[in-house]
């Protein structure tokens, strides 16, 4: 942005080699970007802050907000449709465990022969299997806590993808504030650059510290554009996890500065142990394994086989030739349980049940183990958010004005105030950092450290439910350089 022709007399009193004095008996003018209010011989000149939220403020499409993010991955997120479709499967093994064994039918011939005597036995006959020892009720038993498990697991990836859409969402967010604070940075650089130039060309400075100043305007001007290159990419993420990799960007709404979730350590490490989903998933299969290792032992007591028919006979009765007739047929069989008698599946359901017992125990321990870090980056990041809201920005901001007006009153030179003016807009953009690990920390908390929108949810039948999946997300951030303006 070009700067309006500055008088050497202005350079002069920008530097300081002339005295306010001066400047009272030839008033200077001064930069465009000074807003200056006329009071006699005193000049008052308007410090400029950084400010979130004006994105939002200059949008002129629809502002995309964390509600609708949320509505669009509900009805397009594939792993959600993926959850109840395993519970649709579930169910229908449940069915199929329940359901009575089918029937035979066929056809029975004894001693069949032909010639001009006919003779043997023809007929059918239907076979059926009798189950005993509540076999069916136990196998359905079994299946209804995979179904169970299928639920958990649905809920679990509800939690998921919420969790991760609200992540991306405020990585989305902090990425759009943090590119309006390196766009002030730069047009600070450019005054700054442009008025260094300005005092070269009277010699008031060398040409050292010019292309100083050049280097400076450069690396800043990179920064803001890897930053907008960052947003672009916090935004593809958002729109994959919704399940809309083709969703235009937009500008999102949302207020980083306030509303910090507020989380007790104790409170939430207890809530994550105990109802977790994930917690709740090897409670339930403990459940499953204890009604299979049922169904093993019912297994022993052998069923029932029953058989019933006619058989025509065609042997001749006595000295007439004629057939003896229609004749019934029964038979009655069972197994007798002497050398198979389940004790391997036995045993392995037993062993099944034991490790599904540890394993509540080794799930409540990596929940301890992953969410260690997570809370303590919370922690530093409260620790640091705090600081900065509460001690650094208002001493950043308190010298942003008193430097102002002291340049006002002609008691500082131009590149000092604009000094002074970058060091709280870089300020700002490292208190910006420090909220995003604040909200991503406690998100991923209160998510139970869920946080990946696209894992797809675990098989209700798998015998293995260890949870890879438990990944909790870690604040992206882009470290820059802070660019040092030499003073004058």
């Amino acid at each position: 942005m070009p700067l309006k022709s500055i008088s050497l007399f202005a350079v002069l009193v920008a530097s300081g080699l002339l005295t306010p004095v001066h400047a009272q008996q030839s008033p200077a003018t001064l930069p465009h970007d000074m807003h200056m209010h006329d009071h006699g011989s005193m000049q008052t000149v308007e410090p400029v802050y950084p400010r979130l939220g004006r994105a939002r403020e200059q949008a002129t499409g629809k502002i995309f907000t964390l509600d609708d993010a949320q509505r669009l991955a509900s009805q397009s997120n594939p792993t959600l449709r993926q959850a109840e479709a395993e519970i649709r499967a579930a169910k229908a093994r449940t069915q199929q465990a329940s359901l009575y064994p089918n029937p035979s039918i066929g056809y029975t011939g004894d001693e069949i022969r032909g010639g001009s005597v006919n003779g043997g036995k023809q007929g059918f006959f239907v076979e059926q299997s009798i189950v005993t020892a509540g076999k069916l009720g136990k196998a359905r038993a079994v299946f209804e806590q995979q179904t169970r498990v299928a639920e958990l697991e649905a809920e679990e990836q509800k939690t998921r993808v919420e969790t991760a859409i609200d992540i991306a969402y405020y990585r989305v967010l902090d990425a759009q504030e943090l590119l309006e604070l390196r766009r002030d940075l730069t047009q600070i650089a450019l005054s700054y650059q442009q008025f260094q130039a300005q005092l070269a060309n009277t010699g008031q400075v060398d040409e050292t510290e010019k292309l100083q100043s050049e280097i400076d305007v450069q690396q800043i001007r990179l920064a803001a554009l890897k930053q907008e290159n960052f947003l672009r990419q916090q935004w593809r993420v958002l729109a994959a996890v919704i399940g809309q990799p083709d969703l235009p960007q937009s500008i999102v709404a949302g207020d980083l500065e306030h509303g910090w979730p507020e989380i007790d350590q104790q409170k939430i490490l207890h809530t994550i142990t105990q109802h977790s989903p994930a917690t709740r998933i090897a409670t339930a299969d403990t459940t499953r394994a204890s009604a299979d290792l049922t169904r093993a032992k019912s297994q022993v007591i052998p069923d029932l086989n029953l058989l019933g028919g006619l058989e025509h006979n065609y042997e001749p009765v006595g000295p007439v030739t004629r057939a003896t007739g229609w004749e019934g047929l029964a038979e009655l069989s069972v197994q007798i349980p002497i050398f198979n008698r389940n004790q391997g599946n036995i045993a392995e359901a037993q062993a099944e049940l034991d490790r599904s017992q540890l394993e509540t125990q080794r799930i409540q321990l990596l929940l301890r183990e992953r969410a260690a870090s997570v809370l303590d980056e919370y922690a530093t990041a409260m620790v640091i958010a705090t600081q900065y809201r509460d001690e650094i920005l208002p001493r950043a901001k308190k010298a942003n004005t008193l430097m102002t007006e002291k340049y006002g009153q002609m008691q500082a030179n131009y590149l000092r105030m604009l000094d002074v003016r970058r060091k709280d807009f870089e300020v700002a953009a490292e208190y910006v950092q420090a909220l995003e690990t604040v909200w991503v920390s406690s998100l991923t908390l209160q998510g139970f450290l869920f946080t990946d929108g696209l894992e797809a949810p675990a098989r209700s039948n798998s015998v293995d439910h260890a949870m890879p999946e438990i990944n909790a997300a870690q604040p992206t951030r882009i470290v820059l350089p802070t660019q040092q303006m030499p003073l004058p």
